[in-house]
């Protein structure tokens, strides 16, 4: 039999001419005793088309290692110095010059985040964070660096109010001495506001008013703002439009947001609901997608996202509850922990789309198929081959399927109803989804060492009806 692999000429054409601009980065967190080398992270980036990244502080071996490469590169002054940052301009002129100077412009460093979720810090550090990000900012000008944007990630719990969107306002203690001298910096000096965004901490606590489906950025029927008259199709984009709401509220609605965290975890422990490997691949998968490929916010449809996943790797040494250890995208030892699109061109070698809920479809509908397939009902998942891990990767895993793995292959022998398309990737998604459900769609069932990755809705290979259960 001679294999091809399938060109989905349409999916391609409508990612490339799709207008969005929007930008995928990844957070390089290094809390673990087990992490590579940087200079084989910087490898790992580029062989997954991930030119944008932040870390959580200014590590002289990770800024060395991106020295010469087109990585840009968001670096962290920690809560610990913020008093002293704040304190003494002399300070963040040092910090500069020892932290900054000897990597920039050979590294890409784009951005200063001055602290991070500054107001839940136990310390009480809060009244520090505008001036020393004025300092800050006033130490870069004085060496004549004016490209570097300097900003503060914020929790989502610095709003008073996100639901619904359209109310959103932040919390009445931060608004005068805090949020309202950052916006006006951030105004003042082309910044952006930094938000921590995660759907699943909302979704975990809320199970009962949240879908998953809403949660994930599946298809579902959407949540409609009762005030803005805003149907939203994703709880992501809801928290975006409170925060942007509360900027409004504040008369601050031309300073833009950045996404600087967000994930799933792909683990976690038994009161943590919907921490799930297929779950965390879900999300990410979507949102990488109705990221590069839609508008933006439904309040500000024409100010393209920037988004930084959490996190490039399982750490090992956080604390806290299991998820805390499983954010990763890789593992340690730089396999996947799932596959995930990170790039346009990822999404192009994907043969079906999940939709994504923006305003731009990345393929047709599967109800338009001539009526061979059905929408997916809620909460069904399909498992379809990854066409990228090459020939000899997708038969082995196509043999084992069919032959140890127990899969029902009979639709795709010769002359049955599955043999058309005659190609390796679609009898390999065939038999990987009838693995898949017999496995009752069980976390890590959908893997079969990298050749295969989970999606959300049927998938379309000629008139072939994938199975959704045994």
């Amino acid at each position: 039999m001679s294999y091809t692999i399938i060109t989905t000429l349409l999916l391609f054409s409508t990612i490339t001419s799709s207008i969005a601009t929007g930008t995928i980065g990844v957070n390089y967190g290094r809390i673990a005793n087990d992490l590579p080398d940087p200079t084989k992270v910087v490898q790992l980036l580029k062989a997954n088309n991930i030119d944008h990244i932040k870390i959580f502080d200014t590590d002289s071996n990770v800024l060395k290692a991106l020295s010469g490469s087109t990585i840009t590169v968001t670096v962290c002054l920690s809560n610990e110095v913020l008093k002293s940052a704040a304190a003494d301009q002399s300070f963040t002129d040092n910090w500069v010059q020892s932290n900054i100077l000897p990597y920039y412009p050979s590294t890409l460093i784009d951005a200063i985040a001055v602290g991070n979720e500054v107001f839940v810090d136990p310390n009480n550090i809060t009244n520090f964070l505008v001036p020393a990000m004025k300092n800050v900012y006033n130490s870069l000008v004085n060496h004549d660096i004016h490209t570097i944007n300097v900003s503060s990630p914020i929790a989502l719990s610095a709003l008073a109010t996100s639901y619904p969107s359209s109310s959103g306002t932040f919390k009445p203690d931060l608004i005068e001495p805090v949020m309202k001298p950052m916006l006006t910096f951030l105004k003042k000096t082309g910044s952006f506001l930094m938000v921590n965004v995660y759907p699943f901490f909302a979704y975990a606590a809320n199970t009962d008013t949240i879908s998953l489906d809403y949660a994930l950025l599946r298809q579902n029927d959407g949540v409609k703002d009762p005030k803005s008259g805003i149907t939203y199709k994703s709880l992501f984009d809801a928290q975006i439009d409170a925060v942007y709401a509360a900027m409004n509220a504040l008369q601050f609605n031309d300073v833009k947001l950045v996404v600087s965290e967000t994930g799933w975890p792909s683990k976690g422990d038994s009161n943590e609901i919907g921490a799930a490997e297929d779950n965390a691949a879900q999300y990410n998968g979507n949102l990488v997608r109705r990221v590069l490929t839609g508008t933006g916010s439904p309040l500000r449809p024409n100010d393209p996202l920037t988004v930084y996943l959490f996190a490039l790797f399982n750490e090992n040494q956080k604390t806290g509850p299991t998820s805390e250890r499983n954010y990763g995208l890789f593992y340690p030892n730089e396999q996947k922990v799932y596959n995930v699109p990170l790039s346009m061109k990822d999404l192009a070698n994907i043969p079906s789309a999940v939709s994504n809920g923006s305003k731009t479809a990345v393929a047709p509908s599967p109800s338009t198929n001539g009526g061979d397939v059905t929408v997916s009902s809620v909460g069904q998942t399909w498992c379809v081959a990854n066409g990228k891990v090459g020939e000899k990767k997708l038969q082995e895993a196509l043999d084992y399927a069919c032959g140890e793995g127990g899969a029902d292959c009979r639709p795709i022998q010769s002359g049955d109803t599955c043999y058309n398309p005659n190609t390796l990737e679609a009898h390999a998604s065939y038999a990987f989804n009838s693995y898949y459900q017999k496995q009752a769609r069980a976390s890590g069932s959908c893997d079969f060492g990298g050749a295969a990755y989970v999606v959300s809705q049927p998938p379309r290979y000629g008139s072939c009806k994938f199975p959704t259960g045994y």
